[in-house]
């Protein structure tokens, strides 16, 4: 069988055009520089409570993802970059609202994070239509993979950036702030001029006579727990070395950016190797992968203070295997199985599991972590193969996803529009 080739000016083209790929960089690099930092913004500059700073921040996640619903309406009528665009502009709201929050005033700050939660969830489900408007097959997989990479190294280009300026303290941390909110307009100005729209009236007839949205129960209730991977090096590992293992919080920070860099450099590579399988059984094998990663940790941290965080850190490598398969399977699985009429809905039923995982991950972590490894690790690996086992036996409604695959195959990444696209991406 053959699989995906990679062919860099057509992964591009693929992905939205370089004008597009310059505003995803864009955008990551202002979101590294504040939302790796928004906990601290709270506390140092605003003087507010940690508990406060926290539940605030909490919330304007959990409240973002009601948002959801009214995204993927707006997306099945065709907006693209509209609602890409969109998604920027709102976290400049967002931003703004923050540089505007008098000191010890919660509320402003819970209303600033709510509009950066808005932005956040709803970017997702607005690049992943629109790089499926431009790209199809096992194209607009690899597409997705490279646009995950590209945003992943300005997260962390954008992290560093930061915390070498954190030495200046309040006033670096507000400085920081404002150049996001210029990031995230000048960002939304790139994305705004992409001019893509698509028209779902204009869809041929077999996607449209797909009917309604793939219910996709068995995927979506999967992809809460899937989604715990994404937390996993960022609370479940920093927890476990240094209240566990008391190793210092270098490994920690080792670990986060090895992450980091495998996630940029493996995951294109990772998605077009495993291209030669069905998307279904991908995600069913990053189930078993990131499953038996966590029970990886589960004998590491047996081995207690010395030997415990290098083998940690090994088993981490794991991991971010598990993930990076996640990462390049179920976006793309979601995008398969959904009629082209209906693909804004289903992508934001499914970014919304994703943020719902997110969410209650941390409140989950630190719930089970105290009682002990097996508690925490066990239940993790236990509820993630069960995900595998049931996202490996739900069934497709209809032959949509198989005949995406099958034509997948016989071709390489190669830059085209769809008949139904209009798009000034060619001067992007």
């Amino acid at each position: 069988m053959a699989t995906t080739k990679i062919q860099p000016r057509a992964l591009v083209r693929a992905s939205g055009g370089p004008r597009y790929a310059v505003a995803l960089v864009v955008d990551a690099l202002g979101t590294g520089l504040l939302r790796p930092f928004l906990l601290l913004y709270g506390v140092t500059v605003l003087r507010l409570s940690a508990p406060a700073t926290g539940i605030a921040m909490t919330v304007g996640v959990v409240v973002g993802l009601v948002c959801m619903p009214a995204v993927g309406r707006w997306l099945d009528r065709g907006a693209r970059s509209t609602v890409v665009a969109a998604s920027m502009l709102v976290r400049v709201l967002g931003v703004a609202l923050l540089l505007a929050t008098p000191a010890g005033h919660v509320w402003p700050f819970a209303t600033a994070a709510l509009f950066l939660g808005i932005g956040n969830q709803a970017w997702p489900a607005a690049h992943a239509a629109l790089v499926a408007t431009v790209a199809h097959g096992r194209e607009r997989d690899t597409a997705l993979a490279g646009g995950r990479a590209l945003r992943n190294a300005g997260l962390g280009a954008g992290a560093l950036l930061a915390t070498a300026c954190l030495a200046g303290g309040t006033t670096a941390l507000q400085a920081l702030a404002a150049v996001t909110g210029l990031a995230y307009l000048a960002a939304a100005a790139l994305a705004w001029s992409v001019h893509l729209h698509a028209h779902p009236a204009a869809a041929p007839a077999k996607d449209r006579a797909d009917g309604p949205p793939p219910r996709m129960r068995a995927l979506l209730a999967a992809n809460v727990v899937y989604a715990f991977c994404l937390n996993v090096p960022e609370i479940a590992l920093p927890l476990v070395l240094v209240t566990q293992l008391h190793a210092s919080p270098v490994w920690s920070a080792a670990i986060f950016v090895a992450n980091t860099v495998l996630v940029v450099t493996l995951q294109v590579p990772v998605t077009v190797l495993m291209s030669r399988f069905s998307r279904r059984t991908v995600l069913a094998l990053a189930g078993v992968v990131l499953a038996a990663s966590y029970l990886g940790f589960l004998a590491a941290t047996s081995l207690g203070h010395g030997w415990g965080a290098p083998a940690v850190a090994t088993v981490s490598v794991v991991c971010t295997i598990g993930e990076i398969i996640y990462a390049g399977s179920a976006t793309a699985l979601v995008a398969a199985l959904a009629p082209a009429h209906v693909l804004g809905r289903a992508l934001a039923r499914f970014e919304l599991s994703t943020g719902f995982g997110l969410a209650v991950s941390p409140a989950v972590i630190t719930a089970l972590a105290p009682h002990g490894p097996t508690a925490l690790w066990g239940s993790l690996a236990g509820a993630t193969l069960l995900s595998a086992s049931a996202v490996a036996t739900e069934k497709d409604q209809g032959t949509r996803l198989g005949g995406c695959c099958r034509r997948a195959r016989a071709v390489g990444v190669q830059p085209h529009l769809s008949t139904h696209v209009r798009a000034n991406v060619s001067g992007s």
